[in-house]
């Protein structure tokens, strides 16, 4: 049995799910309750981090190092390329993405957490305790995202600044391999990273992040996601996640 431990919205396990669908390897997405996580995160892998792949009594935690497992382990639909000078690059582009993926959450969990309420559906899953007592769950769950990912204004607005920073140099670089791909002339760890992390930005359709009730997002949010999408990486991301993300298992998890 192959286990993705995994939180549904987190775009860190939407890069997960990504690598192994693109790997075409079979797995169960197993959610964790956010806060919760915590005790079996350390107890499994000594650390605290999603997303985990349980994989044949390996456990492997974080999207970058579950990226090299699953080279090492499973060679075939390669992640990384055995070009040095291909590598170096996506293992940079893959440590930048990290860090936006980092300010986006932040960012967009300011905002959606505030006007989505299908947000907090998602969070606390469609069963079990946390649905059935949701009028107690939703308050607890939104105020440990609040905390944990330090929801205040002035780090909220830092967030800003450092995307508006890093997609600038992400399609700087885009724009310098003319485009396609950002390392070299096919999918790889780089594409699935920044794809995966900008997702939330553009509310992609089929994603976690797709607003199927049109639910209004203030304009702040609105005015950046139509900025991106007319950006050459905002069009990158969208043609990608078009003919490229072949899933496999539902995010939505068990």
């Amino acid at each position: 049995m192959r286990i993705l431990y995994q939180f549904p919205l987190s775009h860190f396990c939407e890069k997960a799910r990504w690598m192994l669908d693109h790997k075409e390897l079979e797995y169960v997405a197993q959610n964790l309750v956010p806060g919760v996580h915590r005790a079996f995160a350390k107890l499994k892998t000594g650390q605290y981090k999603l997303p985990i792949l349980f994989d044949h009594q390996v456990w492997t935690a974080d999207s970058t190092e579950i990226a090299l497992y699953l080279d090492l382990k499973y060679p075939e639909h390669t992640l990384l390329r055995s070009d040095l000078k291909h590598r170096k690059q996506a293992l940079e582009i893959n440590t930048l993405s990290n860090e936006l993926g980092r300010h986006v959450r932040r960012w967009v969990l300011s905002h959606v957490l505030t006007s989505n309420e299908e947000t907090l559906d998602v969070l606390i899953g469609e069963k079990g305790y946390l649905r059935q007592f949701e009028k107690y769950s939703k308050p607890l769950v939104k105020a440990l995202l609040s905390k944990g990912y330090h929801l205040t204004s002035d780090k909220v607005l830092d967030s800003k600044q450092q995307i508006d920073v890093m997609i600038e140099k992400l399609n700087q670089k885009l724009i310098e391999n003319r485009g396609q791909y950002l390392v070299g002339d096919r999918l790889g760890l780089a594409d699935i990273a920044v794809c995966s992390m900008l997702a939330p930005l553009l509310e992609i359709e089929g994603t976690p992040w797709e607003n199927e009730s049109n639910t209004n997002v203030d304009s702040d949010f609105q005015q950046y996601k139509a900025y991106l999408t007319d950006l050459p990486l905002g069009q990158y991301v969208l043609r990608i996640y078009q003919t490229e993300r072949n899933a496999r298992v539902d995010w939505r998890g068990v």
